[in-house]
């Protein structure tokens, strides 16, 4: 009874496939990583007080790193149970969360690969792991 999990994963969702005894069951998970945000009646960069310059940048960046963060604690939540884990996707949130793994003692050996994949439909996403995870044996 081995459980072996791929995840496909980008900025704005992960697409979990979970493999067990020839059966597969898909789930996708929403990041709410808000990477481009305006706040409204935001008109400049700055705001001007006295003589000092003050810029909303740093705190858009600690609430998408908040957000980032809150995102994998879910993700590493889901893979708790399984034998094998491989990501792959488009963006640079695979690596992201490739080294929340490997700093995760009880995931650590259980990552078997990193891969660059385009975005791919849930059919797509079903075979690649699947053939993965065969090709494995």
């Amino acid at each position: 009874m081995k459980k072996n999990i791929g995840i496909w994963i980008d900025t704005s969702q992960a697409v979990i496939v979970e493999l067990l005894n020839g059966e597969h069951t898909i789930k996708t998970i929403e990041s709410n990583i808000e990477t481009r945000e305006r706040i409204p009646g935001e008109s400049k960069k700055y705001g001007r007080f006295g003589g000092q310059y003050l810029t909303y940048e740093k705190n858009r960046e600690n609430k998408k790193i908040a957000q980032t963060n809150q995102f994998l604690k879910i993700l590493l939540q889901e893979i708790e149970n399984c034998e094998a884990i491989v990501l792959f996707g488009p963006s640079i949130m695979k690596t992201i969360f490739e080294k929340e793994i490997k700093n995760n003692l009880n995931t650590i050996h259980k990552l078997v690969g990193v891969f660059d994949a385009d975005s791919m439909t849930e059919n797509q996403v079903v075979a690649w792991v699947k053939d993965f995870y065969k090709n494995k044996k």
